[in-house]
């Protein structure tokens, strides 16, 4: 199928709950799945508004062979977006004949709401009081904040400086744009500003990520040369940020039971210029903790699946239908209670961190309470972000060091985060030679995490690195070596057995 048919049956199955979005377009098997699933958005996000123009101008009554999903596509493409792609064919042709009366019914809309603009047509959501803004991250394996910023000034934004309070950022309108008041890597634009053609986007110089989502990683804040995991990877934004953070010096190793998604991750990841990942398509649950290839993990992200019901897009994928049923929510908490307490049994850990971008208390609160319950003494809550304005709810001693987050609250989407760390130093006999095995490093590490100091962009670029020695290492598969440079921003893909490994273009692998 094309761009726009494929669209529209991702449309008709969100409706039809066949499954997410995300994962819809996932399974699409179209060949642009960014293409694919902005359009997809962008079509959602104005739904009711293609809804009146469409009817105002009876296009589905002259048109009896349009189906109500591709319709609502097209309309966008002509109207709202940049036209149609790859000269549009039989569809332009057909929405040619109405173009004058869709672009009249647009115009009469926007002239009864008293607004100018097609992003002021957007109304906001019930229980929803602020839009969020359009968060960027800017990926410092590529680039660094001051260039990025000055590359968007030169386009014609102004820029505001560090924004002081969530008051700076909920009125930000038009060209203008931030620095976020805590991440010093991070971006805020107007809400409906579109950057999914910027150039630097498309160069991974840009992530598109909401703020809340970005939490994780930047608490997590392993120091470069750690071992990490990334236990639920794909699709992979939380990943591109601990290798950000690690600056491309340390392992990741990334797990995720699903393959299309993890393709799409291998792409994220090329492009923002990842090398210190290793991507398995496995589930983490059957990881041992006792393999030696991960005796020097101390650091664990754990983002599992979850209803998302925090997700921005979900109330349109939900159809206003609210909390998930009883029984998705025990199913979901129960993997969620099982990948936790295994996390926590990596001898060698010494920080986890436990997300969701769900609001229910039984996906967060109650499954970090029953872990810390089964772990007592050994880990505990690390208290963060002491200013954060939303905490967690007051279900068990301690669950103020959770952090929440909603649009109403922090103007991001709805997200829980839980920062674990461990209460005891593991004994020797539990830990490689590379832990750490003293009270004294483990303090002299977390006052390391609570600094916030941003870290560097690489400065350079280039098939070699005139700093860094090339490094040569076997994957973990066995059946090949990875030749990289830390800091080589330009990768191909090498599969072997069901691992994926980046490895430096021009370079042989043995």
């Amino acid at each position: 199928m094309g761009l726009y048919a494929t669209a529209a049956a991702v449309l008709a199955g969100v409706e039809s709950r066949q499954g997410s979005l995300k994962g819809l377009v996932y399974s699409s098997n179209f060949q642009n799945l960014k293409q694919l699933y902005a359009l997809v958005c962008e079509t959602q996000r104005y739904s009711a508004v293609l809804d009146a123009v469409i009817a105002s101008a009876g296009l589905l009554r002259a048109e009896k062979k349009l189906r109500p999903h591709l319709a609502k596509v097209l309309v966008y493409e002509l109207l709202l977006g940049k036209g149609f792609r790859g000269g549009g064919g039989r569809w332009k042709a057909l929405l040619g004949r109405h173009q004058a009366r869709l672009k009249a019914e647009l115009a009469r809309l926007k002239v009864h709401r008293g607004v100018s603009r097609n992003e002021d047509l957007l109304q906001e959501r019930p229980g929803q009081a602020h839009q969020v803004p359009r968060f960027v991250r800017v990926n410092t394996l590529k680039t660094c904040p001051e260039d990025a910023i000055d590359y968007f000034k030169r386009q014609g934004f102004s820029y505001q400086g560090r924004a002081s309070s969530l008051e700076d950022l909920r009125t930000l309108k038009g060209q203008h744009f931030l620095l976020d008041p805590l991440l010093p890597e991070l971006l805020v634009f107007p809400a409906q500003t579109d950057l999914h053609e910027h150039p630097l986007y498309r160069a991974g110089h840009l992530i598109l990520q909401d703020k809340a989502s970005c939490l994780p990683a930047m608490l997590l804040s392993p120091p470069p040369g750690s071992h990490v995991i990334d236990a639920c990877a794909a699709p992979g934004n939380k990943t591109s940020y601990i290798a950000a953070l690690l600056k491309n010096q340390g392992k990741i190793f990334a797990f995720d039971q699903d393959a299309k998604r993890l393709a799409a991750m291998a792409t994220l990841l090329a492009r923002a210029g990842v090398s210190c990942c290793e991507v398995a398509e496995k589930d983490f649950l059957t990881v041992s903790p006792s393999d030696q290839r991960y005796g020097q993990v101390q650091y664990i992200l754990l983002d599992p699946s979850c209803s998302g019901s925090g997700m921005l897009s979900r109330q349109l994928e939900e159809h206003g239908e609210g909390t998930p049923s009883k029984e998705r929510l025990q199913a979901l908490a129960g993997f969620q209670q099982r990948a936790l307490c295994h996390a926590l049994r990596f001898p060698s850990l010494q920080r986890l961190v436990y997300s969701t971008c769900s609001l229910c208390q039984e996906e967060n609160e109650d499954v970090v309470q029953e872990a810390l319950q089964q772990n007592s003494g050994t880990f505990r809550l690390a208290p963060v972000l002491p200013t954060w304005p939303h905490r967690g709810l007051s279900t068990f001693p301690g669950s103020e060091h959770c952090l929440r987050a909603s649009p109403e609250t922090t103007l991001t989407g709805g997200f829980f985060i839980a920062v674990f760390e461990r209460a005891e130093v593991p004994s020797p006999t539990d830990q490689c030679s590379g832990s750490r095995t003293s009270q004294q490093s483990t303090k002299k590490k977390e006052k390391t995490l609570s600094s916030g100091s941003c870290r560097p962009a690489a400065k350079h670029t280039g098939t070699e690195c005139p700093t860094h020695s090339p490094r040569k290492e076997p994957c973990s598969s066995g059946k090949g070596k990875v030749i990289s440079w830390p800091c080589e921003p330009h990768w191909a893909q090498s599969y072997h057995s069901r691992v994926l490994c980046f490895t430096n273009k021009g370079q042989t692998q043995t």
